[in-house]
């Protein structure tokens, strides 16, 4: 293979010499040896035996051929204008098609100045600019992506990065060697490509880098420490990265082989810089590849469990429904992986929150919330702290059946509240004696508020006369008397 990639670059330097000697006349014959010079008289003609650094030179001249064809390539062109230089763009295209074909058929391996020089290419076509692309004003909704943008560059850079993936996977390349071009300073720059804007170019990056990370095992922590930088800069600085998802990607697989224990850099990564990716409006996005890395470490080790509840409740939605929507989903994926101690931790903040969503005027967030009951997992804990969870819930689904306004949120709740009457009777008749209660003692005050407000106005109609607040709300009795300090 390597004798017909430098078959074209020997065959110019013939030609070259060929025309340059004697002007087109046939090359002429060596003279005839005479027997004695060739030693004695009646043996045959010995030809020389071939130099010593022949198998040098071969290695050395194929070694310039696929430098020079790299070199060659590091000529960038401009892809705004689709009919400028169009010969030359065509011929470098099938220069980088020709080196992807022979790295990938190669049976020697690469040499360092050849590892440098393609490095040097990598560099050259991939680390740009990226074009401007004109945004819209308008809010974006939290699930969807703006419409794809295409490189007109692509037509080469899809070349150049399956060139650098047959590099990377060939087994042919020393990682040792490759690691001193291959450094922090390329990955860096590798991994500010995330934020192109073309979903093809991010999905080749997803796949060099997880390679990358695979190979080149002294940069893993650099990696890591990388990306999550770039999630720090996304939720609390910029707002908008256009790789998330390809990210959380890598590195669900890359959490997948985190070994146990997990080490207190991975618990770390996971609390700075996984769970505050819940805070952006764009969560909707990269979410299911967010709760994949998530679940990940929860199957590594069970008791960060309650960390990522924690974590969920502290990023909870207040006023965006649909985002809500999308929590419940993630905290029912979660809990499927809680234990009981775990569990047992945060069950009264989680609850909580909970009950706030069953009250949700949105009827799909309160839909979504009862469905909770439906995970055979979790209605085995909830019955477990049936005592502790159902004064925390009852008087959210006593205030559905009274007053939710769809009938498909009315006729959840009923059957959540046969369950529980089921479960533990006595335990409902108390909550909801107690709820009673709470109700007579909340009508009362807003009673004697209402009084007082009509007292107000009646003082505001006949002039300005002072309220006394005793007669509505009479002062507790004091149990010691107030003496006034004394000078002295």
């Amino acid at each position: 293979m390597w004798k017909q990639f430098i078959g074209k670059l020997s065959w110019k330097s013939m030609k070259s010499s060929s025309g340059g000697s004697g002007g087109g006349s046939p090359p002429s014959k060596p003279p005839p040896v005479s027997p004695r010079e060739n030693g004695a008289a009646g043996k045959p003609n010995v030809s020389p035996l071939p130099p010593a650094g022949g198998a040098g030179a071969e290695v050395r001249s194929r070694e310039e051929a696929f430098v020079q064809k790299v070199n060659i390539c590091c000529v960038v062109f401009d892809f705004s204008d689709r009919g400028k230089d169009s010969p030359e763009k065509e011929r470098k295209r099938q220069m980088l098609m020709s080196l992807v074909d022979c790295i990938g058929a190669a049976e020697e391996p690469l040499s360092e100045t050849m590892i440098s020089a393609c490095v040097r290419m990598f560099a050259v076509n991939l680390f740009r600019v990226f074009p401007p692309k004109v945004r819209s004003g308008t809010a974006a909704s939290e699930t969807e992506e703006d419409d794809p943008f295409f490189d007109p560059s692509w037509y080469h850079l899809q070349v150049v990065y399956e060139f650098l993936l047959r590099f990377v996977t060939s087994p042919l390349v020393d990682a040792k060697v490759a690691r001193k071009y291959v450094d922090s300073s390329f990955v860096s720059r590798l991994l500010d490509l995330f934020d192109s804007d073309d979903p093809r170019e991010r999905d080749c990056l997803k796949t060099i880098l997880h390679r990358i990370y695979g190979k080149f095992m002294g940069n893993r922590p650099f990696i890591r420490k990388a990306v999550s930088n770039i999630f720090y800069r996304f939720v609390f600085e910029m707002d908008h990265h256009n790789g998330i998802a390809e990210l959380l990607e890598v590195f669900g697989s890359v959490i997948s082989g985190f070994a146990k224990p997990l080490k207190e850099e991975h618990k770390l990564f996971l609390w700075k810089a996984l769970i505050p990716l819940h805070k952006p409006k764009t969560v909707g996005v990269y979410l299911p590849q967010l709760t994949y890395c998530i679940t990940r470490f929860i199957e590594k080790e069970p008791k960060l469990a309650g960390t990522v509840i924690r974590g969920l409740l502290k990023y909870w939605p207040v006023t965006n429904t649909q985002k809500e929507m999308m929590f419940l989903g993630e905290l029912e994926e979660v809990l499927e992986l809680t234990d009981m101690a775990e569990f047992q931790k945060c069950m009264v903040p989680l609850f909580r929150r909970i009950a706030n969503c069953l009250n949700s005027s949105h009827f799909q967030v309160a839909e979504r919330a009862l469905f909770l009951w439906n995970n055979e997992h979790l209605f085995d804990m909830i019955s477990q702290y049936r005592q502790v969870i159902l004064p925390l819930i009852y008087p959210a689904l006593e205030r559905n059946t009274r007053w939710h306004w769809n009938q498909s949120v009315l006729n959840v709740t009923m059957n959540v509240r046969k369950m529980f009457l089921d479960m533990d009777e006595r335990l409902l008749l108390a909550c909801q004696k107690n709820f009673q209660e709470e109700e007579e003692k909340r009508a009362a005050t807003e009673e004697r508020r209402r009084l007082m407000w009509e007292q107000l106005e009646r003082s505001a109609t006949r002039g300005y006369q002072p309220v006394i607040a005793e007669s509505i709300f009479p002062a507790p009795p004091s149990s010691a008397r107030l003496v006034a300090p004394t000078v002295t």
